[in-house]
């Protein structure tokens, strides 16, 4: 055998040896481990916690998860994730990781609490919850988080929607050789930390101003709408103005007394003919024609001059 062979044949078996030692990674840190959800009793009770407040993408809290562990290296890590990553940028997402300093009734080490501060964390007591939607993932590895974002949050999504449940926010509880996953279903509003809510509350003062200047815009326009049409209407009044001519108070007196006159003599003029249409038999306010008006008057005409002539002729 040449020594191409034996190259190609030692790649190949480099190859399949590490795809192996992979798969066996991957089954190691979970892959095909079973995923329940179920709703009850949380596996954690009342505690207290060092934590920083961060703000953009997710991918982004395992440096902060390093530097926790690298200071209590023996102690529980929690996540607390608020927003859901497809209905937010990465951006605008929002989330604490800290370490548990003690839980239930204990007390924390004040040693433990002056180095967190040391470092520029905070302290924050959560309360217990009776309810809670839960999951549990291996944590043998590091591939242990990775697998379990893709298996794990799909079936607790589902579990929540099927039953229209109200569960928030995600709590990522590391413990052990084990990730507990967490969706209080009571007392939610306990789990936001006063960074979020002065967060909450000066977007929702941003918004109020935002909608305050729409408000205003709409008024405006509205305002400017109306002003528009006046401004049009004094248009057309100065415009009307500018084409008729001058005209002196006595004129305007004369002008105004001429059209009340003429007024005046066309209603009565109206009227007799209304009259007289009134006393011909007809329907008032209809006009004869010009040709049976000619026709009367000539007729009218000489049966005054027959009359003239038979008293000339008796006389």
């Amino acid at each position: 055998m040449s020594e191409l062979s034996l190259l190609a044949v030692s790649a190949l078996l480099l190859a399949a040896l590490l795809l192996l030692s992979l798969l066996g990674l991957a089954l190691y840190s979970g892959l095909l481990s079973q995923v329940s959800v179920r709703s009850g009793p949380p596996p954690i009770r009342a505690f207290t916690l060092a934590y920083k407040y961060k703000q953009g993408p997710y991918r982004e809290a395992g440096r902060l998860f390093t530097e926790i562990t690298s200071i209590a290296p023996t102690h529980s890590s929690v996540g607390i994730y608020y927003d859901h990553p497809k209905q937010e940028s990465e951006e605008k997402l929002r989330y604490i990781a800290g370490s548990i300093l003690s839980e239930g009734d204990e007390k924390p080490s004040e040693e433990l609490v002056k180095l967190f501060e040391k470092f520029g964390f905070k302290i924050i007591s959560f309360p217990e919850v009776t309810h809670a939607v839960m999951a549990s993932f291996p944590f043998t590895t590091f591939l242990s988080l990775l697998i379990a974002m893709y298996r794990v949050y799909p079936v607790l999504n589902n579990y929540i929607k099927e039953r229209k449940l109200c569960a928030h926010p995600c709590l990522e509880i590391y413990r052990g050789d084990l990730i507990y996953f967490m969706c209080p279903l009571a007392r939610q509003g306990d789990f936001y930390v006063p960074e979020l809510k002065e967060a909450d509350k000066k977007q929702k003062e941003e918004e109020a101003d935002d909608a305050l200047t729409d408000a205003g815009a709409d008024s405006f326009s509205d305002n400017s709408s109306v002003t528009y049409e006046v401004y049009t209407e004094s248009r057309e009044t100065s415009l009307a103005k500018s084409l008729t001519p001058e005209l002196s108070s006595k004129d305007l007196e004369d002008s105004d007394k001429s059209d009340k006159s003429e007024s005046v003599a066309s209603g009565s003029s109206f009227e007799e003919l209304d009259l007289e249409a009134h006393n011909n038999g007809e329907r008032p306010g209809i006009a004869k024609l010009p040709s049976e008006a000619t026709k009367e008057s000539d007729q009218l005409t000489d049966t005054t001059k027959s009359l003239d002539i038979r008293r000339m002729e008796e006389e």
